[in-house]
C-alpha cells in the first residue's frame, strides 16, 4: 500500500483460516489500521491482491452489491445516539433484511445475551455505561444476517478494543473477542498494543514493523522468540531494532 512516494505496506503476505485468531501488533504508526482498512473493504491495495472466501476483492464495500460480511468492532463504541440499543445492534437487519420485526428483535435479543446484557434492548445508548456500550458494539457485530451466502462466515476485526480499559475491564472485553469469534462461527483479527489482549485473545500473532511482518507465529512462541523485535515489543525496551521516527 503506497501513498505517493510514501510506501506504507510492503510485502505482507498473509493467510487468516476458518475459525482463527490473529493479532496484528507493532509500534504506532506501523500500518496496523491500514491493514484493517484493507481487510475492511475501505481501502484496496496499491499492488497485490486481496481475497476474501476465495474472492478477489476488486472494488471497494460501498461499490459492491453483496460486499462480502466484515464486521469492525472500534475502540469507541460509535453507536448511533438517537438509536435504541436494539435498533443499533439491529442495524443491518433493520436496513437491509426481509425479516419481519418480531424475528428481528429475537436476533438482537440473543445477540445481547450473547453478551451477558439483558432486558435493555428499548434503552438509548446514552442510558447506559461506558462497559455497558462496549458490549452493545459487540452484540452489533455478533448479529446473525440470514442473507449470508452458505457457507461463508464472518469476518470480525477489533481496533485496539481495550485500549484505556482498567484490567478487570480489559479481561471481559478479551474474554468478550473470544466469545464473538465462537458465537459468529467466524475469524477474527485484533489490533493491540495491550500484552495481555493479545496472549487471551489470538492464536496466533503477526509482529508489524517498517510496513513489514517482521515475525508471525502461534501466541506460544510470541512470549518465547528471541525475535529482536518480539523481544523490544515484549518487554517495552527502548533498546532494539524498533526506534521512534526523527523528529
Amino acid at each position: 500500500m503506497r501513498w505517493g512516494s510514501r510506501t506504507v505496506l510492503e510485502g505482507i503476505n498473509l493467510t487468516l483460516m476458518e475459525g482463527e485468531r490473529l493479532a496484528v501488533v507493532g509500534p504506532s504508526g506501523t500500518g496496523k489500521s491500514t491493514v484493517l482498512r484493507i481487510l475492511a473493504g475501505l481501502l484496496l491495495p496499491t499492488t497485490g491482491n486481496f481475497r476474501l472466501h476465495g474472492v478477489p476483492q476488486q472494488y471497494l464495500r460501498l461499490d459492491q452489491r453483496r460486499p462480502a460480511d466484515v464486521r469492525l468492532v472500534f475502540q469507541n463504541p460509535a453507536l448511533l445516539a438517537s438509536l435504541t440499543v436494539g435498533e443499533n445492534v439491529g442495524f443491518l437487519l433493520y436496513r437491509h433484511s426481509q425479516l419481519p420485526e418480531p424475528e428481528i428483535r429475537q436476533r438482537v435479543q440473543r445477540a445481547l445475551e450473547a453478551v451477558g446484557l439483558y432486558g435493555i434492548a428499548d434503552q438509548l445508548p446514552g442510558e447506559l455505561s461506558g462497559g455497558m456500550q462496549k458490549r452493545v458494539s459487540f452484540a452489533r457485530a455478533l448479529i446473525d444476517d440470514p442473507s449470508n451466502a452458505s457457507g461463508q462466515h464472518p469476518l470480525l476485526l477489533f481496533d485496539e478494543p481495550t485500549a484505556g480499559l482498567d484490567p478487570v475491564a480489559c479481561t471481559r472485553i478479551e474474554d468478550l473477542i473470544v466469545k464473538a469469534n465462537q458465537v459468529a462461527a467466524g475469524c477474527s483479527v485484533v489490533v493491540s498494543h495491550v500484552m495481555s489482549t493479545v496472549v487471551r485473545t489470538a492464536q496466533r500473532v503477526a509482529m508489524l514493523y517498517d510496513g513489514r511482518i517482521q515475525w508471525c507465529g502461534s501466541t506460544d512462541d510470541f512470549g518465547r522468540t528471541d525475535n529482536p523485535y518480539v523481544v523490544q515489543f515484549r518487554t517495552g525496551s527502548l533498546n532494539g531494532p524498533m526506534q521512534p521516527a526523527e523528529l
